[in-house]
């Protein structure tokens, strides 16, 4: 059976990571990768605790920690399941994610909190709103239809070798939706329920700057893989 490995990108995130990475199932996932962008509050040896691998990166970026994570994991490990450490996201539920892709019949799973049950407070409203126009513009520039962005997602290692990821920052999940639905992968988005983050504060959605500053990075990471597949067109 194709193994997995979970990468789980962290800032500070003491509260939540124990409880992040006990809740994934260790019959699904082989190995936990936790790749922490030099934390201060001690996340780094909670998840060394807990029985995950670490990767201290020094130089912050989620995109920047996710390639981190994944290029550690084992090489026997043929699925990188991405999520991330705040507990928002169902760790309980990887396997609903890597089954497709251990069947052969997918490449790349990703998770729709907006098709799925959330919580009261666990998404901002500017936050479905842009998962439904990056998904409208997705589905007009190649007719794959995407709902959300959503952290919570599988993909064959080397289906993610094929992408050429480059982003560094919060651009780096619109990338792998558009390079994965350019590059023809087989791709299943399926909804899944969300929670409010377990603890700690959030980084892009809890503060109007975080917000501005994520926003902004995916618009521009939206135009640069577009003119880019329209200048090989």
């Amino acid at each position: 059976m194709t193994r997995v490995a979970a990468v789980i990108p962290t800032l500070n995130e003491a509260d939540t990571i124990a409880g992040t990475i006990a809740a994934l199932p260790r019959s699904v996932v082989d190995e936990i990768i936790v790749a922490d962008s030099s934390s201060s509050d001690g996340t780094a040896a909670i998840a060394r605790a807990t029985g995950a691998r670490v990767v201290t990166l020094a130089e912050r970026g989620y995109g920047r920690a996710c390639a981190a994570g994944a290029a550690a994991a084992g090489e026997g490990c043929g699925i990188i399941l991405f999520l991330d450490g705040d507990g928002a996201d169902r760790a309980d539920l990887a396997d609903e994610l890597v089954a497709p892709i251990r069947a052969g019949t997918h490449d790349f799973v990703i998770g729709s909190r907006v098709r799925g049950k959330r919580e009261p407070g666990s998404m901002c409203w500017h936050q479905v709103l842009a998962g439904r126009l990056a998904g409208w513009l997705m589905s007009w520039l190649y007719a794959v239809r995407y709902t959300d962005m959503c952290a919570f997602r599988a993909i064959s290692r080397e289906a993610l070798a094929r992408l050429d990821m480059r982003e560094t920052t919060y651009g780096w999940n619109i990338e792998m939706q558009m390079k994965a639905a350019r590059a023809g992968l087989r791709i299943l988005e399926l909804p899944v329920p969300y929670r409010c983050r377990a603890g700690g504060s959030s980084k892009v959605a809890g503060t109007l700057g975080g917000s501005i500053r994520a926003g902004w990075r995916i618009v521009l990471t939206i135009a640069r893989i577009a003119l880019a597949g329209a200048e090989r067109g």
